[in-house]
């Protein structure tokens, strides 16, 4: 790591910048069909401090966000959940395309290294901590079905009962957030964002190889197979990636280009740590300018309280 060019992770936060910008423009893009015109500064704070959020806890963030900018603009959190499982189901089908894509081009060599170093590593940690008594798993599925029938028959009585009163809320607001999908009206801006977010991630991915001698001859194609093969280490339940990113990169590089476990793991480390200190400090601003006019208004409303009182 003496030896890394570190400019080259400049780049890299610039595209990371560029990507945070265009999503939150998708997100408003999702957020305008419920009635609502959230200010882009206030959806990009939202945003990135349930970025910060995630650190703490797998996918707390999602939540997070919906709530920080549900309270800032006044729009209800479950309606802006919604959107944000649309926003991650495309995410999602656009990561599969794109692995599907590298498949063709990269071939079996690809296809066995995720299946030795991704699927069955997965499949033996469920196994390990679920173990393999299917029967289990087909009771605890009737039971959630059953469960979910009986909500929905007792629905009227249900709701009288305020804790479930507000899961229903929770749960129309959620629907009708999915349903934004389809009343996007800039279509094609949507498109865009989606197709510009994923270009900066496989330029972010592949600034970054640059740093090393020993990967600096890797492609912009080889960077997008690093974007595969670091996105399903991304999904895994664990905050931001941490270990599970090192280990698939490492050996991706490794199997996959011939490069020393030492040097993936330095291009890993290189890569992540750079996006989590940069993602830790635009969470904190973003957090600090949600708060700070509040702060500033409850402190002003106290001095006008107080004049109030005075004789």
């Amino acid at each position: 790591m003496t030896h890394a060019e570190y400019k080259w992770l400049v780049l890299s936060v610039i595209f990371a910048t560029f990507a945070y910008i265009s999503r939150a423009r998708r997100w408003i893009l999702l957020i305008r069909p419920l009635g609502y015109n959230p200010t882009f500064k206030n959806t990009f704070n939202a945003m990135m401090t349930g970025y910060l959020a995630n650190m703490a806890l797998p996918r707390i963030g999602e939540l997070t966000r919906c709530i920080a900018l549900g309270k800032k603009e006044k729009i209800p959190s479950g309606q802006l959940f919604g959107t944000v499982i649309i926003e991650r189901t495309i995410d999602m089908l656009s990561l599969l395309l794109i692995t599907f894509v590298m498949l063709l081009i990269k071939g079996k060599m690809l296809a066995s290294f995720l299946e030795k170093n991704a699927l069955e590593p997965f499949t033996k940690k469920i196994d390990a901590t679920f173990g393999s008594a299917w029967i289990l798993w087909i009771i605890l599925l009737a039971a959630v079905l059953l469960f979910s029938y009986l909500i929905y028959v007792f629905r009227k009585s249900l709701k009288k009962i305020r804790f479930f009163a507000k899961m229903f809320d929770i749960s129309k607001g959620v629907i009708t957030g999915l349903k934004t999908i389809t009343s996007v009206k800039n279509k094609g801006e949507f498109l865009f964002h989606t197709v510009f977010i994923w270009i900066n991630y496989a330029l972010m991915s592949w600034i970054v190889v640059f740093t090393l001698e020993s990967t600096s001859h890797l492609t912009f194609g080889d960077g997008i197979l690093l974007l595969v093969i670091g996105g399903l280490a991304m999904s895994a339940p664990v905050q931001s990636g941490l270990g599970a990113f090192h280990f698939i990169i490492s050996r991706g590089l490794s199997v996959l280009y011939g490069v020393s476990l030492e040097d993936g793991l330095v291009y890993a480390l290189l890569s992540h740590e750079s996006q989590l200190i940069y993602g830790a400090v635009l969470g904190f601003i973003a957090f600090y300018l949600l708060v700070k006019k509040d702060r500033i208004k409850l402190s002003q409303d106290g001095q006008n309280q107080d004049s109030l009182d005075l004789p």
